[in-house]
């Protein structure tokens, strides 16, 4: 669960870690402005990144200037979200930029500590093409951050003299409060020196495990409630949750309309494989309903960007026969344009594929475009043909 930056902010400080002074504006308390000292620099609040070159971070040198700036702002796009507050912090006077931040290695089931002499916005790229090394620390789960280490993070950044401990006080509170908080990622890019030599986070960047907020009173009581993984939810997804829908858009052309969540990752897995993009990850559960299952097709329908769909039912609990009657009403129903390339097999398969084959007989203009094969077509050449689907109909 990603937070915003004023949160992660608000949580930076009450761990200790030096935070530029600022104050949070929205269309409510514009007002607040009188109180801020200029010049300024206005920051639009979004979870995803890139907001420095959508000119979504903007300098202002007087409370005129701002106002303006944050009324344009407010009520944006930016890459899905819309902006409905913004960050005011004092203006610093940067030296250098750093980077540091702690995260969970997925890969070594480990937390580790990065950090380089070089951050801001370029980081991606710094780190793609290795032109400033970013440093790797280890630490086993639920070790303690030992002064050592913690020196020699900020030594490794430069910092010397009274810096040095400042820079390593920086590092072990960032650690502590990834582990107090059950963090996945807690960053801060950039970190700063300032031309009056002071450390201070200009940035912040902290993803929550939502699974274990209840041991976090403490975030409620700062307005820090549980909420969407990666962001705010778009329209899709909120209908998904209202219907019991585990759902969430991606940013493809295929939609996936799977049974379980663990053959949904797969086929998310292996159409990306295949050179497909997916658009969505979907779970339909065990024995899901009709109403349900017409749901999620109605979810795909509904994506503009999705140019066909992958579907799979494999019956074990679930009966194919009702997936079956599912996907023919909200065809007959819907008249979908997009090809819908599927397989089904299982538990009540051939009542299942007598449905499709009648329903093709009544109505062959609007299967001409559907396809469901048996249990005789591997799964791989089902989704290779979605993929060539979805790439003639962007043609």
């Amino acid at each position: 669960m990603r937070l915003y930056e004023y949160e992660a902010k608000r949580i930076f400080k009450r761990q200790g870690v030096s935070v530029p002074a600022g104050v949070v504006i929205g269309r409510e308390n514009m007002g607040d402005l009188d109180r801020v000292v200029y010049p300024v620099v206005i920051k639009a609040q979004a979870f995803v990144g890139g907001r420095g070159k959508a000119g979504l971070v903007q300098s202002a040198g007087n409370r005129a200037e701002a106002q303006e700036m944050i009324l344009n702002m407010l009520g944006r796009d930016h890459a899905g979200h819309k902006i409905d507050r913004v960050l005011i912090e004092q203006k610093v006077t940067v030296k250098r930029e750093l980077y540091l931040a702690v995260i969970v290695d997925r890969l070594e089931h480990m937390p580790l500590i990065m950090s380089s002499q070089r951050g801001g916005m370029d980081i991606e790229e710094i780190a793609r093409t290795k032109s400033t090394p970013i440093l790797k620390y280890y630490l086993n789960p639920g070790a303690h951050l030992n002064d050592f280490m913690a020196r020699n993070v900020a030594s490794n950044l430069g910092l010397r003299g009274l810096l040095l401990k400042d820079g390593a006080d920086t590092v072990h509170r960032l650690y502590r409060l990834f582990v107090d908080y059950d963090c996945k990622v807690a960053e801060i890019n950039p970190l700063v020196l300032t031309d009056d030599d002071r450390i201070l986070a200009l940035d912040a960047k902290v993803d929550l495990d939502e699974d274990a907020m209840f041991r976090h009173p403490q975030l409620i009581q700062m307005g820090i409630a549980a909420r969407h993984e990666v962001g705010e939810m778009t329209e899709r997804e909120k209908f998904a949750k209202r219907a019991g829908i585990p759902y969430v858009d991606l940013d493809g052309d295929i939609g996936v309309f799977p049974g379980g969540a663990g053959f949904g990752i797969a086929s998310i897995d292996l159409i990306q494989h295949y050179g497909g993009k997916p658009a969505n990850f979907m779970d339909s559960g065990g024995a899901p309903t009709q109403e349900k299952l017409r749901a999620m097709l109605g979810l795909l329908l509904d994506n503009p960007g999705v140019k066909a769909i992958f579907g799979a039912r494999f019956g074990g609990i679930s009966r194919c026969d009702d997936w079956a009657k599912a996907v023919v009403q909200f065809i007959v129903e819907n008249r979908p344009q997009k090809p819908m390339i599927m397989r089904m097999a299982g538990n009540m398969e051939e009542e299942g594929r007598k449905i499709i084959e009648k329903a093709k007989v009544d109505h062959p203009e609007l299967f001409k475009k559907i396809k469901v094969y048996a249990y005789d077509t591997p799964i791989e050449e089902v989704i290779k043909e979605t993929i060539r689907s979805a790439q003639t109909e962007k043609k």
